[in-house]
């Protein structure tokens, strides 16, 4: 995939495309369900198939009290999409001159001068431009000018009811649900993070873990104990994880991300960047009267850790 950083940066020659616009936050099953769509038309009409999205949410500008917590960075959505096969990704940072981009500005200057598009795909309620006046309607109206064709894709709703929605996985991460989340999202919900020295209280038990910089990447699921994956530099390893300030131990203020990784007790992840991935939850935090409790908990959390994961 090649990645787009600004407009200015999309070459004069650029072939025409068929395009999606989209936040695309987490990348889940229904920005999937676009991009195969925009793949599938590309394809047979002979364009390029482009994702044009944003460096943040929107609201991160224009509302930062109501800006919900992304599910994933720039960077980690960048690699999501990449993996779909899509042809290029335009990122543009959503600053205030992009904002305040009357519709028809918009359109013109990045679909239509930059992109070259010539088929647009979007939701049924695709807004765009300042304080989101441009809809549907004046797309299509927009693309009879421009000569570019609108296609509308229907909502992805898994259980016919609720539609996937970022919104959506952030309730069930917030609720520890990995896996369901992990459903609507079509991939492991993941943190990415460097390595930090931490406490060495895991270490002390018997069970060192990798503690990840509390400026990690990603949505952090709801305090407990979770079966997952760490990987480093594509070396993937089974790992028991646990989120939340420890409350067996005094002092630790900040929520934190640990990752036992199983039966590597000698790997040395520290000032390296890793990813850690959920699979399912296990159990809540809970604070132990003493080490020997704890200890056998722990225990019994690598066990089922094991069952989850397989061999």
């Amino acid at each position: 995939m090649k990645i787009l950083n600004g407009v200015e940066s999309v070459p004069s020659d650029w072939p025409d495309s068929a395009v999606s616009i989209g936040k695309f936050d987490g990348v889940h099953a229904g920005h999937r369900a676009v991009i195969a769509e925009l793949q599938t038309v590309a394809e047979r009409e002979q364009l390029a198939a482009v994702v044009v999205t944003f460096d943040r949410h929107p609201l991160a500008l224009l509302s930062p009290q109501n800006c919900p917590r992304t599910l994933v960075s720039a960077e980690q959505k960048l690699n999501l999409i990449a993996e779909t096969g899509i042809d290029a990704t335009l990122l543009l940072e959503f600053n205030h001159a992009l904002s305040s981009l009357p519709p028809r500005e918009f359109i013109e200057n990045i679909l239509v001068t930059a992109l070259h598009a010539r088929f647009v795909l979007v939701g049924r309620d695709f807004r765009f431009g300042a304080k989101g006046a441009g809809d549907v309607a004046l797309l299509r109206q927009l693309g009879l000018e421009f000569g570019y064709t609108v296609g509308l894709i229907d909502d992805v709703k898994p259980d016919g009811e609720r539609r996937v929605s970022s919104t959506w996985i952030r309730e069930l991460l917030g609720a520890g649900a990995v896996r369901d989340a992990g459903d609507l999202l079509g991939h492991l919900p993941t943190v990415r993070g460097m390595v930090v020295h931490g406490a060495a209280r895991g270490r002390e038990l018997g069970f060192p873990t990798a503690n990840l910089s509390t400026d990690s990447e990603g949505l952090i699921p709801a305090d407990g104990v979770y079966a997952g994956w760490l990987t480093d530099a594509g070396a993937r390893y089974p790992a028991a994880i646990s989120v939340g300030n420890n409350p067996t131990f005094d002092g630790v203020a900040q929520k934190q991300v640990e990752a036992y990784v199983l039966d590597e007790t000698e790997l040395d992840l520290y000032d390296r960047v890793v990813d850690v991935a959920f699979v399912e939850r296990i159990r809540g935090m809970v604070a132990y009267a003493g080490i020997d409790p704890l200890i056998e908990q722990i225990r019994d959390d690598v066990a089922r850790v094991r069952t989850i994961l397989g061999p």
